[in-house]
């Protein structure tokens, strides 16, 4: 039978130098701490997700599919759908979040769309809208109310709602500035998408999705000039974005308790 080892081994130097202590880990929470479910979380994002399902069939319904389908805002907001319903599974299922590239682009998205609709077309005349004024118009009842309430829905609650996400229900992501400038390239496409629409159409109210890519009016200098700007602001919106998750705190707190504590070495 052997004897036990003692914890302290008594009459040994102390090794001269200078104490030094551990730095800290760069691995991430979830390596240490598995993920818990999550039900409020996943009940949260479900609600949004049918919330923006709901609003964009709204919308199908009371316009041309092809030409609503065709709005930045509705696309976002259908990606925003989809990530939210991926989100609430993972958050139910107490798997892994999705990454950082995906989710910080839809909300850059979502909310781009949303300041573009309250500061440009602001001034409008006509009356900014994705579907057709008469058919909304002629609308009573449950119809009218929920006409009523899309617009608001898709250009103010969704986006604020899915900025609360972000801060309230999200982990930081830890992205990159490189993410900044990928997640540029899919606007650009769009606008050019717009544009070329808008140029190949004949000339009509309908001929261009948005009042300020309007060429006939404000001539082709003034449009490229105000795309430019909104691709820079959406750059300088993408850096702010990026600068909080790297800078926010974890409202998740995966690593408050991990199981074991590291203790600096004796001597």
């Amino acid at each position: 039978m052997t004897a036990p080892i003692p914890r302290d081994i008594p009459d040994l130097p102390v090794i001269p130098g200078r104490r030094t202590n551990l730095m800290p880990s760069s691995a991430p929470a979830g390596a240490v701490a598995p993920p818990v479910r999550r039900p409020l979380t996943a009940a949260y994002r479900l609600l949004l997700a049918l919330a923006a399902i709901a609003a964009v069939t709204v919308e199908l319904l009371l316009g041309s599919p092809a030409r609503v389908l065709s709005h930045f805002a509705i696309q976002s907001t259908l990606l925003l759908a989809v990530v939210m319903l991926a989100s609430a599974g993972r958050a139910w299922a107490a798997r892994r979040p999705l990454p950082g590239a995906l989710t910080g682009a839809t909300l850059l998205y979502v909310v781009a769309a949303a300041l573009v609709h309250h500061v440009l077309p602001a001034d409008a005349t006509p009356a900014f809208t994705m579907t057709d004024p008469t058919t909304t118009a002629a609308l009573t009842g449950t119809a009218a109310t929920l006409a009523a309430l899309a617009p608001p829905a898709l250009h103010t609650a969704l986006p604020v709602a899915a900025v609360l996400d972000w801060l309230l229900l999200s982990p930081p992501a830890r992205t990159r500035l490189a993410h900044a400038a990928a997640w540029l390239l899919y606007p650009t496409a769009y606008l050019t998408f717009a544009l070329t629409l808008g140029a190949l159409l004949p000339d009509g109210a309908a001929r261009f999705l948005h009042p300020f890519q309007d060429i006939g009016r404000h001539g082709y200098q003034h449009v490229l000039g105000v795309s430019l700007l909104l691709l820079l602001a959406l750059y300088a919106l993408a850096l702010v974005l990026v600068t909080a998750d790297r800078t926010r705190p974890d409202p998740v707190r995966l690593g408050a308790k991990t199981g074991f504590r590291l203790q600096p070495p004796v001597g």
